[in-house]
């Protein structure tokens, strides 16, 4: 399954198609990855082309496990706005106790979005502060 999401996500589409579509598929591609599919993915995520990794962020909250919360932390560490605020929106959906706990233990990433907060438009700016009022809950 990992060679699947990778052919998808490498794929040249417009932006429409793939936020329309291909985030979709990969969203199920994702639902069916098995341990070993994950592992991959895991080891391979940071030496992807930067589009790849957006693409991938947007999509990993299908099934909000810990596979998907450790590969989105570890896409924090690349330094790209776009990326890092897309990584922050989908972390919105990991709300348990203890995906929570793994975000708050990252100190760097609350600093950033509190970084990010004044220099940010409207609607980022929600997503930042969203962000920051679930994983504090």
């Amino acid at each position: 399954m990992y060679k699947d999401l990778d052919i998808l996500i490498s794929a040249e589409t417009t932006l429409d198609s793939w936020y329309d579509d291909g985030c979709i598929i990969a969203g199920e591609i994702l639902s069916e990855f098995s341990t070993r599919d994950w592992e991959e993915l895991t080891s391979n995520v940071l030496n992807k082309p930067l589009e790849w990794q957006k693409k991938l962020a947007y999509c990993m909250d299908s099934n909000c496990n810990i596979y998907e919360l450790q590969i989105l932390l570890s896409l924090l560490s690349i330094e790209d706005k776009e990326l890092f605020e897309i990584c922050i929106d989908t972390l919105r959906s990991f709300t348990t106790p203890e995906s929570k706990k793994m975000i708050l233990e990252n100190q760097f990433i609350l600093d950033r979005v509190n970084q990010l907060i004044p220099k940010s438009g409207v609607a980022v700016k929600k997503i930042l502060e969203d962000f920051l009022e679930k994983v504090q809950q």
